[in-house]
């Protein structure tokens, strides 16, 4: 039990002392980037399955 009790001890010291938070600007302006990309990513996806999902069914409808 005093291996846990020190674990949380040294990790609760780690995160008070060595850690560096980004400022809430950058955290903000990261967030939207990660946002943006993922719906961009999300779009591209989507229009790919939308293209093949077409391009197969007038490919089956065709024989």
């Amino acid at each position: 039990m005093n291996s846990i009790v020190e674990f949380v001890k040294a990790s609760w010291d780690e995160v008070r002392h060595n850690v560096t938070w980004p400022k809430l600007n950058d955290l903000q302006s990261s967030t939207t980037l990660v946002l943006l990309g993922s719906l961009i990513f999300a779009a591209v996806v989507g229009l790919m399955d939308f293209l093949f999902e077409n391009a197969l069914n007038f490919i089956y409808q065709s024989f």
